[in-house]
């Protein structure tokens, strides 16, 4: 059976939806606070810095993970901010409610140092960007807060997990935020703000530098690709002998098996054998079991 082989995009083909270019795109301090700004659709403080791809891990085998557009703001906010695409992948497969805990707790984690306060926790904020419906209930956006169940009040520990759905096209939603999901889903540009994120996304598609990152980055995402595909297939070849070595166990048991009532008939017909010649010894015989 052939296996087929998933493509990626060539440098010149990519958009702000894609996560390499979205994350150097939003490296502009300025594009991404405005960026950020729409869609929480309010303002936040100047950002001091914007890390692409920031990794978190806190153990030697523990399981890391990567950050698209990490911020902190003036006011000690933090920004996590993700696309999500569904890259073949089903809804449930990506696990997007999990995922963002992780994410937070992370961000939690690697920003407490030891006696600190956990008053000095900042409030943070985990956005997906996500090309398709999350949660598949026809919103434009989910937010996401601690609440107490019995009584419906907020936590208030300062975090906020928000899910935009770009593929929303209903009019009760703020109008830059209905031009941002267009133009990631079209590209088309129709305010200053889209228009100036596509000016960002051709100059980079120009950047010789980030090309080659780009190149590497491709080659890392195939190698990690055929590495799947090898574990899958080195899976499968383990299953396969294992189910071989099962029905190898199976038959053998069987052999044994007859081999035992084999045996047993044979000790039967042994002790017929004896009582018949035990009854011809004495002059006897067996009765006739016709009469």
């Amino acid at each position: 059976m052939s296996e087929k082989r998933v493509t990626v995009k060539q440098y010149e083909e990519l958009s702000f939806r894609d996560d390499f270019m979205f994350g150097k795109v939003m490296q502009d301090l300025g594009l991404c606070k405005d960026v950020i700004e729409c869609l929480l659709g309010r303002s936040i403080g100047e950002l001091a810095e914007a890390q692409s791809q920031k990794e978190f891990k806190f153990t030697k085998d523990g399981k890391s993970i990567r950050l698209d557009v990490f911020n902190r703001d003036s006011l000690g906010e933090i920004f996590d901010t993700e696309m999500q695409n569904l890259n073949h992948k089903s809804i449930e497969n990506l696990d997007l409610p999990r995922r963002s805990r992780f994410y937070q707790s992370s961000i939690d984690i690697d920003f407490m140092e030891k006696n600190m306060s956990y008053k000095s926790l900042p409030d943070s904020n985990v956005l997906f960007i996500c090309t398709f419906d999350p949660f598949g209930d026809g919103l434009c956006q989910y937010t996401f807060g601690e609440i107490c169940k019995e009584t419906g009040k907020m936590l208030e520990d300062g975090t906020a997990k928000i899910f935009y759905n770009c593929t929303y096209t209903g009019v009760d939603i703020p109008k830059e935020l209905a031009q941002l999901y267009d133009y990631i889903e079209t590209g088309n540009t129709t305010n200053p703000l889209t228009q100036r994120i596509n000016s960002a996304v051709e100059k980079g598609r120009r950047n010789e530098i980030w090309r080659t990152e780009y190149m590497h980055f491709e080659r890392m995402i195939m190698d990690a690709r055929d590495e799947g595909l090898e574990e899958g297939r080195k899976q499968a070849r383990e299953e396969a002998r294992a189910n071989t070595e099962r029905e190898r166990a199976r038959a053998a048991e069987e052999r044994a098996r007859a081999e035992r009532e084999r045996a047993r008939a044979e000790r039967e017909r042994a002790r017929a054998d004896a009582a018949i010649a035990l009854l011809k010894e004495h002059g006897l015989s067996l009765p006739d079991s016709n009469k």
